[in-house]
């Protein structure tokens, strides 16, 4: 038939196919593909076939014969059909024989890329058969071969090359995990090479057919891997999985082996694990499940899309922990340390002699760091206005017990004089314990320690902090920095002090906190620690500020806050929120790690309450000072609170005030009632806020607010109304601001002590009597503004030629009254003569002598 027709029939048959497929089975789709692709072949050929005869022409029609005899040959040819074990060993081979050829010219790192693609190759002919003897050959001889290339490398005194180094101790690692597997073939290779390579191979069995579900296998009487219903857990090729204690170590191996590989399930690890914990025995083995269930427990949180362990997992870590701390406080000879060697064979386990301490690889301070990691971390994703955060920080006092007793048995392994315990572990137990004691009120720390040695076995005891010691929380927080003082440093260390600086300040011990964080100098180079510690210092510093606020020293609480509270960044500087800027340039990765520095909700300072005290402190500040300048030309220089004269013009510049409705509309109006001399009313507007609720003692704040007020108003009102009296009596004062003569005499001395008002105090006829001296004109006033900021620049260039010089500013002058500039002493001996006629000058620039004031009073 034609191949035009062939093609015009294809329509029906498709149709006629078409609904044989709606009633064939799967294996007769397989059969009909296979005919279709066999026909399709041999169309093709046909086609070819007919298109090569249609172009030849002339002599090759005659040249016909001959090539049919050739293809007649071809045909008689034998057609070999090798088996895809025979294709394998022979991809071996070839990978055996580039190992081989790498081996002569000491190439390791083409050895070392081979010998991963022989392992790769194995692993598929061991699913179904032995392993090959000549792997068995090869990875003997190359260790034998890698043995000998070491102990040359010892005594020789030419070095391999870089790469060839790397190639051979990755192979030295490879080699020892690699040939641990087939050590009993090593063995027997080894004993006799002609015998086990010449031995007859073991007949092949045939390969298991592949089940279609074989995840479970019902089996009656096995309890190790038992569900509880009768049903057991399988494997991929359909074997039942069995526990035993004799295969924890292999499990555990393998388990260890597969973490950070693709497509691991760690659910399924961790019910493996948790399997092996129930089986294990012995002490060793329990301590070595626990270890690993723990840290698989911890590799879940990498890959959830929550970032954050779950509330069940954690506390399943923080159970298994405190097993983990049990079993080795009960069993002495055994210790967890970072340093300790991992034990090799699987089917022995280790027995400790006596006198001797057996040592597990692991760290008991590291599990105790990430439980706490990853609370803080939940608690930061847990909205802090639901039930669920109280619940959840209520996991607090157990994490606490852990590390009370993780320090415990830190202590317990410095005591032994031949295991050399590194001191940081102990400092990083007690920071963790001190970060958690801190930012609490003394009778919350009090009920905390009280649980946490409750839970504590009556056995043990601290050195550091012992059970029968003082209970005053102050002298815990003491005990605990002394501590990191003595035995820390750099990051630890400041922390310790922060840490113990904002504990005085919350409990209202001001200097001493202001003394301790002065001495530390640690404003002076905190920008060269991590910002974690930055956070710390500038909650310390906030905290300080709060406290000096509480102790009425309205001046010094303002000073401690300007730094924070005047940049408008409150909260990205203490870590208690993401503030983003309208213009900021901030990469998603960067906001990523901001909010990954969050605090958790209960251990914020509220920032409603520090803008209250910091715009209080400023009002009270600030409203004598304007009153004081009043139309002075550096009335607009002389700035004290940036932030609160800002919000000051903005109020006075809207047309319609109303009543106020939050904290700075408060502030505002009681800042011009005040400048209006209303003191009582601007008393009633701070009072009336209703954060002061929040502090302890809210009473003592708002009278001592009160009487701040009435002072302030006071000295507002001499600021404002001195040029316009001779004298004035006290006892007006006192009736007009409530305040007592003597109160009022006190206040004014300190004004005219300071230079601030221009009067005398007449005690004996009780008055006030006012100087009016000589008032300078406007361009004396200009003229003394101008000589004091020339003096201040002289000073500041000063300083900047200090730092930049160090000291030797004066190095190049010489002696004999020489210029400057050396090689021309005609200039410099007109200077000299010049400085000798206008007569000796003190160095360091202008002094300011007082000016037309200061002249008056030296005649």
């Amino acid at each position: 038939m034609s191949r035009f027709f062939a093609g015009g029939d294809s329509s029906s048959e498709s149709s006629s196919s078409d609904e044989e497929e709606l009633y064939s089975d799967p294996e007769a789709e397989k059969e009909d593909e296979e005919s279709e692709e066999q026909s399709e072949e041999e169309d093709e050929g046909e086609e070819s076939s007919s298109d090569d005869e249609g172009g030849k022409g002339g002599v090759a029609k005659f040249l016909r014969n001959q090539e049919s005899s050739e293809e007649s040959e071809d045909e008689d040819k034998v057609t070999v059909v090798k088996s895809a074990k025979d294709k394998r060993l022979e991809e071996l081979e070839g990978v055996v024989k580039l190992i081989d050829n790498a081996r002569r010219i000491n190439d390791w790192s083409t050895i070392s890329t081979e010998f991963d693609k022989l392992n790769r190759q194995v692993i598929k002919m061991v699913a179904q058969e032995k392993v090959p003897k000549i792997y068995v050959k090869t990875i003997a001889e190359l260790e034998d071969f890698m043995n000998d290339t070491i102990a040359a490398q010892k005594v020789s005194t030419k070095k391999l090359n870089a790469t060839n180094a790397r190639g051979l101790n990755a192979m030295k690692q490879k080699m020892k995990r690699n040939n641990r597997d087939y050590a009993t073939e090593i063995e027997r290779y080894r004993n006799d090479k002609e015998e086990y390579m010449m031995s007859e191979e073991e007949e092949e069995a045939p390969p298991p057919e592949k089940p279609k579900k074989p995840k479970a296998v019902y089996t009656d009487g096995v309890e190790a891997a038992d569900d509880g219903e009768g049903w057991m857990t399988a494997d991929p090729r359909g074997k039942a999985m069995l526990y035993t204690a004799e295969s924890i170590l292999k499990n555990l191996r393998s388990i260890v082996e597969s973490r950070g590989k693709k497509n691991t399930d760690r659910a399924e690890q961790i019910r493996v694990m948790e399997r092996l914990l129930g089986v294990a025995a012995t002490p060793y083995q329990k301590i070595r499940v626990l270890l690993t269930l723990i840290s698989t427990r911890f590799d879940l949180t990498t890959s959830s899309s929550t970032n954050y362990m779950s509330q069940e997992q954690w506390k399943s870590a923080e159970h298994e922990y405190a097993m983990l701390l049990a079993l080795l406080e009960a069993h002495r000879n055994m210790i967890v340390v970072e340093n300790a060697e991992e034990w090799e064979d699987d089917e022995k386990p280790p027995q400790p002699t006596a006198g001797e301490h057996l040592k597990i690889p692991g760290s008991i301070v590291s599990i105790a760091e990430r439980l706490d990691d990853e609370l803080t971390r939940s608690l930061q994703h847990v909205d802090p206005h639901t039930a669920e955060y109280i619940e959840r920080l209520s996991d607090e006092q157990a994490l606490y017990n852990n590390i009370l007793r993780g320090i415990l048995y830190v202590e317990n392994l410095q005591t032994i004089e031949k295991l050399e315990t590194p001191q940081d572990a102990a400092n990083r137990m007690v920071m963790r314990r001190l970060e958690h004691v801190y930012f609490k009120p003394s009778q919350v720390v009090s009920i905390l320690e009280e649980t946490a040695w409750k839970a504590v076995p009556a056995e043990l005891d601290s050195k550091i902090t012992p059970r029968d010691g003082p209970k005053d929380t102050a002298a815990l927080v003491q005990v605990l920095s002394t501590y990191l003082f003595k035995h820390s440093v750099d990051i630890i260390r400041a922390r310790a002090y922060l840490c113990q600086v904002y504990y005085f300040a919350l409990h209202d011990q001001y200097y001493r906190a202001r003394d301790m964080l002065l001495m530390s100098h640690l404003q002076e180079t905190i920008t060269n620690f991590n910002i974690s510690t930055q956070i710390l210092f500038n909650r310390t510093l906030v905290q300080v500020g709060l406290c000096a606020f509480r102790a009425s020293l309205v001046y010094e609480a303002q000073n401690t806050l300007q730094e924070i509270c005047g940049s408008g960044r409150q909260k990205e500087l203490l870590a208690q929120g993401v503030q983003l800027q309208r213009y900021s340039q901030v990469t998603p990765e960067q906001e990523k790690l901001e909010r990954q520095r969050q605090l958790p909700f209960h251990m914020h300072i509220n920032l409603d309450l520090l803008e209250c005290v910091y715009l209080t402190c400023s009002m009270l500040l600030e409203v004598p000072l304007l009153a004081q300048t009043g139309s002075s030309p550096e009335i607009k220089k002389r700035v004290i609170s940036k932030t609160y004269r800002r919000l000051l013009e903005f109020h006075e510049r809207q047309i319609f005030t109303g009543p106020p409705e939050n904290t700075r509309d408060h502030v505002m109006q009681a800042s011009r009632a005040l400048a209006a001399g209303e003191w009582k009313r601007a008393a009633d507007l701070i009072c009336s806020i209703k954060v002061w609720e929040l502090m302890a003692n809210s009473e003592q704040i708002k009278k001592m607010l009160s009487e701040q007020i009435q002072e302030e108003g006071l000295r507002t009102y001499l600021f404002t109304y001195a040029p316009f009296y001779d004298t004035l009596s006290v006892n007006t004062l006192a009736s007009m601001f409530d305040l007592t003569e003597r109160k009022v005499a006190a206040v004014v001395s300190k004004m005219i002590s300071h230079e601030e008002l221009a009067a005398a105090l007449d005690q004996v006829n009780s008055a006030i009597i006012f100087r009016k001296g000589v008032e300078l004109s406007r361009l004396q006033s200009l003229a003394l503004t101008l000589s004091d900021k020339a003096s201040g620049l002289i000073e500041s260039n000063e300083r900047v030629l200090e730092q930049r010089t160090q000291g030797t500013a004066n190095a190049f002058e010489r002696q004999g009254g020489q210029g400057g500039r050396g090689g021309r002493g005609g200039r410099g001996a007109r200077g000299g003569q010049r400085g000798d006629r206008g007569g000796s000058r003190t160095r360091g620039g202008q002094q300011f002598g007082g000016g037309a004031l200061g002249g008056a009073i030296k005649v």
